[in-house]
């Protein structure tokens, strides 16, 4: 199995095809909408699916993370997701790729859960209803999804945590004394791209070069420094779900790059052990950074392959599931 960013080069996803051309070569149909959320912001969704033959014999949901956009990388893993014979979709948090909101700006995280629970929820009853469900996340998309399951109990079928925020690594969060100015410089300026880390997202997440320049092509990619609001908001929710771990009971698998120097390994560890979940399992790849799909392609492959394999068996063994 190869990941689809073997056929991207360093400025389009799509190669030297158009997306026609693109979704065609792995068989897959794609679609788009803007839904309206109960606060009026214009949210943009997307989706895939697998084109007969295959059956579809799942529901995925795509959660970004922190400056990602739906319709970049995390297309191509939801490609391949559809491809393998998962029904896909996926939306633009506010703030991010094309939909309504200050770019990058999320000070409080609870909006962003309810706009996912509601297009997540419309689009399977809509789509899937009666398919297996999934939740894929990456980075702070996995804060987002480990919440969704905690609202949702007995929802979800399964949740795949990839580079998951659970907490912001020490080698990246704000150097001493910054960190703890942000709670009485966020009432001030919220707003303001004030926070200083310790490298880039897109330096300290791709290991290849090309995959870096890649990422930074993305249109409507936010390439600023964090905002004062959002970077509160985000130690505030790693801090709120690591005394929450314990109420996690959804069957996950944790993919994590050793090398992570963005989410902390060591938190994701942590969830691990002290989850409820029966069905539950980690895998700590050495040598790997925060963007797996920035690694090499035999890396990427690895990784993916071992994620489409633990959905795949996932929605074969669930209940009255033909497998066919």
């Amino acid at each position: 199995m190869l990941h689809p960013i073997a056929e991207a080069n360093e400025t389009t996803i799509f190669g030297s095809l158009t997306p026609d051309e693109f979704y065609s070569r792995h068989s897959v149909t794609h679609s788009s909408d803007f839904i309206t959320d109960p606060r009026g912001l214009k949210l943009f969704t997307q989706w895939w699916t697998p084109l007969p033959p295959t059956k579809p014999i799942g529901f995925i949901a795509v959660i970004h993370g922190y400056t990602g956009v739906s319709s970049w990388l995390i297309q191509l893993t939801s490609v391949l997701f559809a491809s393998s014979g998962f029904v896909t979709c996926a939306i633009d948090h506010q703030g991010h790729g094309l939909s309504d909101g200050l770019p990058a700006y999320i000070p409080d995280i609870n909006p962003v859960v309810d706009d996912c629970i509601l297009f997540f929820d419309a689009f399977r009853k809509k789509f899937a209803a009666n398919l297996p469900a999934f939740l894929y996340t990456e980075s702070l998309g996995g804060a987002i999804g480990l919440y969704i399951t905690l609202r949702q109990k007995g929802v979800w079928d399964g949740l795949v945590l990839n580079g998951a925020m659970c907490g912001v690594s020490p080698k990246f969060k704000p150097p001493w004394p910054l960190e703890l100015l942000l709670p009485l410089a966020a009432p001030l300026i919220p707003t303001w791209k004030w926070v200083p880390t310790r490298g880039t997202i897109a330096a300290v997440s791709f290991k290849e070069e090309w995959k870096k320049k890649l990422a930074i092509a993305c249109p409507n990619r936010y390439m600023s420094r964090p905002r004062v609001g959002t970077a509160l908001e985000f130690l505030r929710v790693c801090q709120d779900l690591q005394g929450k771990f314990e109420e996690v009971d959804v069957p996950f698998l944790i993919v994590h790059g050793a090398e992570d120097v963005v989410c902390d390994p060591r938190c994701v560890e942590d969830l691990y052990k002290r989850a409820a979940s029966r069905d539950k399992s980690i895998k700590i790849y050495e040598g790997m950074w925060h963007q797996m799909v920035g690694e090499p392609q035999e890396n990427c492959d690895l990784v993916f392959g071992d994620v489409v394999e633990w959905l795949k068996s996932r929605a074969h063994s669930h209940k009255g599931k033909d497998p066919a």
